[in-house]
């Protein structure tokens, strides 16, 4: 028996790491082919070139998609996700895959989902069923009734899933993939490197050793316009704290314009002793910065997912997440320097929480390449209203 295609199609940075460890468990399945597709702003050395880190963990990539248009507005993000659509489906059409396989709710994925869909290709949608807000929420729900099977990261992203009428025998809880990366740092938690000198980035040379948050804030796409405000009020807080800070540079949406911009200046005026910036670090490396941080401050996903298990206190600043299941080491605030700062303050005096569950138990990448190697593959689906 031939082995069964698999196409997953990487479009962002943050992508990477949640889909890593099933990357490796497919390519590694005796009965499944690895098809890799690099696109979007993984591709771009501007949003830290992720395919660099793709190539040296060694994944093989069957295409690339440039497919990024400039301005990061929504204009652009419309017009982008038909530039992939296109380009995805030639794509597709080339590699004849059995599956497709697309990741959360990036703005671009839903590209992905049209193209595949649209050619009667099983589309597998990998982490659905959560519920942020913003444009996310609607791609990940448009992903999901697109797609003909779900690999959800959650219970309660499993029920909701059912709730929009999938077939619940469609709807399988693995956990999130990316929590496999943060079980191995459980186990060796050691930060063995030295950020800056394996890294670079620009800013302060740091004295780290003693103690560091990690920030991550990405523009809210329905909240565009007041991107530079936002990122400001957090820079801000930062800086008022004075306390060794690596920064890492936002992703490519709607409104990151402002937010570099906003760095930028607050950069060149207000030359803030206590922070240094990234623009990306290898998932493994990442996840060990923040294991041994005090906290991670912003809004990004990994506060919640992998920062649940690794039991880092969070400081979540704003919309982004809004509604998404969280553990007890997140603390919510608005986009307010005062509040930002206070929590961060109390964030770094706290002992480390304990692991939760919440997102996974450290094994789903196996379990998903196990599923696609089984389970039955269809490009049309029994809806259940």
């Amino acid at each position: 028996m031939s082995k069964r295609k698999i196409c997953v199609v990487v479009t962002a940075r943050p992508s990477y790491s949640r889909i890593k460890t099933a990357l490796t468990a497919i390519q590694d399945h005796p009965d499944l082919e690895l098809q890799l597709v690099i696109a979007g702003s993984a591709l771009l050395d501007r949003y830290g070139n992720a395919v660099d880190f793709i190539e040296r963990d060694g994944f093989p990539i069957a295409a690339k998609v440039f497919m990024v248009l400039e301005g990061e507005n929504p204009t652009t993000m419309a017009k982008t996700t038909g530039l992939g659509v296109m380009e995805l489906t030639n794509v597709f059409y080339n590699l004849r895959p059995d599956a497709v396989l697309t990741i959360a709710d990036r703005f671009e994925t839903i590209a992905t989902s049209i193209a595949a869909a649209y050619q009667n290709i099983p589309l597998v949608h990998v982490q659905g069923g959560e519920v942020t807000g913003s444009i996310d929420e609607k791609v990940r729900h448009s992903n999901t009734k697109l797609a003909d099977l779900h690999l959800v990261s959650s219970e309660d992203a499993r029920e909701r899933v059912i709730k929009l009428g999938e077939d619940p025998e469609k709807v399988i809880n693995t956990g999130c993939p990316s929590i496999d990366l943060a079980k191995d740092i459980i186990h060796d938690p050691q930060l063995d490197f030295d950020p800056i000198e394996k890294y670079g980035g620009v800013g302060e040379n740091l004295n780290w050793k003693n103690g560091y948050i990690v920030v991550m804030q990405h523009p809210v796409t329905t909240e565009y316009k007041e991107s530079k405000k936002h990122i400001t009020e957090t820079l801000k807080a930062v800086k008022a704290l004075n306390y060794p800070t690596f920064w890492f540079w936002p992703n490519v949406d709607a409104g990151s314009d402002g937010t570099s911009n906003g760095i930028r200046t607050f950069r060149e005026l207000e030359k803030p002793q206590n922070i240094h910036f990234f623009k990306n670090m290898n998932p493994i490396d990442f996840l060990k910065l923040l294991k041994n941080s005090k906290a991670l401050v912003g809004n990004s996903s990994a506060g919640l997912r992998e920062c649940a298990y690794l039991g880092i206190p969070v400081i979540n600043i704003g919309n982004r997440q809004h509604r998404r299941c969280r553990a007890e080491n997140v603390t919510d605030v608005d986009y307010n320097e005062q509040e930002i700062l206070e929590a961060t303050k109390e964030a770094i005096e706290k002992e480390h929480s304990g692991s939760s569950e919440i997102y996974g138990d450290g094994n789903s990448g196996e379990r998903i390449a196990e599923i696609l190697a089984t389970v039955e593959l269809t490009f049309s689906k029994t809806i259940t209203y």
